[in-house]
């Protein structure tokens, strides 16, 4: 399931880079992320509904969710013109949370997935940066957002899914 979501968490972030570049209006932006974000949001609860107690299963669903989220508070911002700051902090703390998720990955053996959710965090810190600290970091993000989801969720995505991870 994980190469399925990280497929379209690439198309997601791209879809976002690219509107932001391009100045795609916001509501047209908002659509890809209400269906990826739901999409997140569904594998993940199936994930723990599944889980059977395993530890590992809740992990993998706890930290799948923060993308869910991720991508619905974005759709809600964008579609009812909300105060960023609360997604800014939102993002602080995912950020946060990607340190220790690296950190694992990286004493597992996983130095890929380690790079990735160090990457991730690095995305999530600037919507903390732009939002609630007011610092505009210009195209910056926009290609950000392109550069990651290629690198941390499309190409590993595939791969997953082609079983050559």
């Amino acid at each position: 399931m994980l190469g399925v979501v990280l497929l379209f968490v690439g198309i997601v972030l791209l879809n976002n880079g690219l509107g932001r570049l391009t100045g795609i209006d916001k509501k047209a932006v908002t659509v890809l992320n209400v269906l990826v974000g739901s999409l997140s949001v569904i594998a993940n609860v199936v994930t723990i509904v599944q889980a059977n107690g395993e530890i590992a299963n809740f992990y993998s669903a706890g930290t799948g969710l923060l993308f869910g989220f991720t991508y619905l508070f974005i759709a809600a911002n964008n579609l009812f013109d909300l105060d960023l700051r609360a997604y800014g902090w939102y993002s602080l703390m995912v950020a946060v949370i990607t340190v220790p998720a690296a950190y694992l990955c990286f004493i597992a053996g996983d130095w890929r997935f380690g790079a990735i959710w160090l990457m991730w965090g690095v995305l999530w810190l600037t919507g903390f940066i732009e939002t609630v600290a007011k610092k505009d970091l210009g195209h910056f993000v926009s290609f950000l957002l392109i550069f990651e989801g290629i690198v941390t969720a499309l190409v590993p995505g595939f791969l997953i899914l082609a079983d050559r991870w």
